[in-house]
């Protein structure tokens, strides 16, 4: 057993050998966090998967404009846009886009359903083994889990060559995580509510011949009910997080791992945990979070000012985590407007309309006008503030009744067709194995014998 005192010593001596001054990133040029001084990305790769545009670069200088998210080059908005118009589910439709390139014809959506209805269900041996026994706490740990697990239905020979198996192996490969994805989610999350809560373990199997979200409302719920406008709800939902650019976190780490050369199921595992740090796709946890204390704390959450005065709390450090941030607002690329977040929004009044939750809707809103002022009041120097999707996501979970162990989990179920097809873009681009500089920070020192140490 080690003691607490021993682990306080010796995390002391790592903090001495591994804190580096920060200046020394600026003098020696270090381009942390891969961001330029202006904020930009710094240019490492080229995508024809997706793209985000947040603002333009004119003579040297960056500058805000609305924001827009395409996939293949078409606007998310005329996805989501057709999808309301004809009165369809779209995130099969956008599945098929980010995977081939090309809108489906009707003819080849309907197959392209049809192939995904096809590995929807887990055989028993697989829910056994790799979500039922032993599952760990965490959700997302253990859908990762299970996507390792899929390494095991492979031959030896398959394992060995992954990297340099036919595209048309990894396509497969690809297809059935993204169609298997959703019930996978589903049941981890029964997993942790039997084994880990005393609840009962609920597990039906997904429907082929419904969608994605209508398959995960179904297989997370007792009664596996839903109405039309819920289903809708989360395949927006789905749409909207299903790619953002190969520049993401996560997306960048299905690139960097996947130019090692490694198995399909290792690169989508750890783009997976990648996505659950609350700085990625743990975001909209926060918001929930931060919203129940201005909820608890704010005295009347239905009065603007009051709801401006606590947000001005937590701006300056008194309340929240004391980190400063207004969760649910800033983008590291949107300033004007984040389109995924007017979009969800849209269908959140909607929603919240249907619920009778119109007030929670409107502190969401309040929180949307009246949060930017106040934090560029507070930092002179910051760029335009918007509303980012963690604003309305939580909101929608939590209108839908969805737990909040799963808010990460649906965000790994609409990404992962998007790590999918980063994954084979990187594979048909084969490059050399990505490596960025780090330079080294040390002075010359002789080695000391061992009897001669202090």
């Amino acid at each position: 057993m080690i003691d607490k005192e021993w682990l306080a010593d010796k995390a002391g001596m790592i903090r001495k050998a591994d804190t580096i001054d920060p200046m020394l990133y600026r003098k020696y040029g270090v381009k942390r966090g891969l961001r330029n001084d202006d904020g930009t990305g710094v240019l490492v790769g080229l995508t024809t998967i997706g793209n985000l545009h947040g603002y333009v670069v004119s003579e040297g200088e960056r500058q805000a404009v609305p924001g827009e998210l395409y996939y293949r080059g078409i606007n998310v908005r005329d996805l989501v846009a057709a999808d309301s118009r004809e009165h369809r589910f779209g995130y099969e439709e956008a599945a098929y886009l980010l995977v081939f390139g090309e809108l489906p014809t009707a003819r080849q959506l309907v197959d392209w359903k049809n192939k995904l209805g096809v590995y929807r269900r887990l055989s028993d041996g697989f829910k056994e083994n790799a979500i039922l026994r032993n599952p760990p706490t965490d959700i997302m740990n253990l859908i990762a889990r299970a996507v390792l697990f899929m390494l095991a239905f492979e031959s030896p020979e398959e394992q060995a060559e992954e990297c340099h198996l036919p595209l048309e192996t990894t396509l497969l490969r690809s297809i059935e995580m993204i169609a298997s994805m959703p019930t996978i989610a589903a049941y981890a999350y029964q997993a942790k509510v039997h084994y880990h809560l005393g609840g009962p373990l609920m597990i039906r199997n997904p429907d082929p011949d419904k969608s994605s979200a209508e398959n995960l409302l179904k297989l997370i719920r007792e009664d596996g009910k839903y109405t039309k406008l819920e289903a809708e709800t989360l395949d927006l939902a789905l749409i909207l997080h299903a790619e953002h650019g190969g520049g993401n976190n996560s997306s960048f780490v299905t690139h960097v791992v996947t130019s090692a050369h490694t198995d399909i199921y290792s690169s989508i595992a750890a783009s997976i945990l990648s996505l659950k740090g609350e700085r990625h796709g743990g975001a909209n946890l926060k918001v929930m979070d931060q919203m129940d204390e201005i909820k608890a704390k704010a005295g009347d959450w239905r009065d603007r000012e009051s709801v401006k005065k606590y947000l001005g709390k937590i701006a300056d450090r008194e309340a929240g985590d004391g980190s400063g941030l207004i969760y649910g607002l800033g983008h590291a690329v949107y300033t004007i407007s984040d389109p995924r977040a007017q979009l969800l929004k849209k269908k959140a009044r909607e929603l919240a309309k249907a619920k009778g939750r119109m007030e929670e809707m409107v502190l969401f809103e309040t929180i949307e006008e009246e949060g930017p002022a106040i934090v560029k009041a507070r930092h002179p120097r910051a760029e335009d503030v918007c509303a980012n999707v963690d604003l309305y996501s939580g909101f929608v979970y939590d209108m839908l009744g969805i737990p909040r162990d799963l808010y990460t989990p649906l965000f790994a179920v609409a990404r992962t067709v998007s790590w999918c097809a980063h994954r084979m873009e990187e594979l048909i681009n084969s490059g050399p194995i990505i490596r960025p500089a780090y330079k080294p920070l040390y002075r010359p020192r002789k080695y000391v014998s061992l009897k001669n140490r202090k």
